[in-house]
């Protein structure tokens, strides 16, 4: 059978699931401890919303004065679910996500109660031991890239992953990557409020009209002015050169726990590739 036929049955895994009145501090504690990027919330079985680490850092970055503990999980309910069932393919549940850019697909038994998650990881690691077709990263890898440098104000790397929608930024320093900033670096613990003492207010107050963050929200996040990309990136990060195979890339993302690879030639960026980008081979 071709791999892009089969069934679901055999793919899904079991989330992790939090109640409606689960504090924002809870989830976060959990995607942390569990270290998954993504928490179900679930009412009497039934899955009513998806929690990820963007929808934290996103809530975080709205947040400004208001205590963290004043957000639940059933604050997040409106997003939308997308489901399938067991016997739906894996070509079905590729097309849905690459459609609607989500990385989970919520798996529902016959009664709609919580069956399981099939998640672009899922689709990968099948594709890397199921997988028959062989093709370069240089086909699939996308050249359009969102970098900043090292010296670039974290606000200001934060207010590109928002404002693009993207879930990483390559930082690039004499046409090499040198660091990779994702979602995640945000999600572990926001920079203490006590960190605004150390900052220069006249700086702060020329950022706020900088393009790309709105001025509510440069008064909200000020105090993390003074930090720079260099301060919060993974440094040396795993590559992958464009004339290898594409299974060579999902081999290091799953060896490494990540979700996108900076392409390199002879040592210089020149596009990346990620867990996305494998699911839409799955779809075509």
């Amino acid at each position: 059978m071709n791999l892009k036929d089969s069934k679901l049955t055999k793919l899904l895994t079991k989330p992790i699931t939090v109640g409606p009145n689960a504090t924002l501090v809870k989830v976060r504690e959990s995607l942390l401890k569990n270290k998954v990027k993504r928490i179900v919330v679930v009412d009497k079985k039934n899955p009513i919303a998806v929690i990820t680490e963007k929808d934290i850092a996103k809530k975080i970055y709205e947040l400004g004065n208001n205590p963290i503990k004043s957000v639940k999980a059933k604050n997040f309910i409106p997003k939308k679910l997308f489901t399938l069932t067991r016997e739906n393919t894996v070509k079905e549940c590729a097309q849905i996500m690459k459609k609607h850019r989500i990385s989970v697909v919520i798996i529902l038994n016959d009664d709609k109660t919580l069956g399981g998650i099939i998640t672009k990881t899922d689709l990968v690691k099948i594709f890397l031991t199921k997988g028959s077709e062989s093709l370069k990263i240089s086909q699939v890898m996308k050249k359009d890239l969102i970098t900043a440098s090292p010296s670039d104000p974290i606000l200001h790397v934060e207010s590109m992953l928002l404002r693009y929608g993207i879930s990483r930024v390559i930082i690039k320093g004499n046409q090499k990557p040198v660091g990779i900033i994702t979602f995640r670096d945000f999600v572990p613990a926001k920079i203490p409020q006590w960190i605004a003492e150390s900052a220069d207010p006249k700086e702060v107050q020329e950022y706020k009209f900088k393009k790309g963050l709105t001025e509510g929200h440069a008064n909200q996040m000020s105090y993390l002015f003074p930090f720079h990309a260099t301060d919060i990136m993974t440094t040396n990060p795993v590559t992958v050169d464009a004339d290898e195979e594409i299974r060579a890339a999902i081999t290091l993302m799953i060896k490494h726990n990540i979700s996108g690879l900076p392409v390199v030639k002879k040592s210089k960026l020149v596009g990346i590739i990620t867990k996305s980008d494998i699911v839409s081979v799955l779809a075509n």
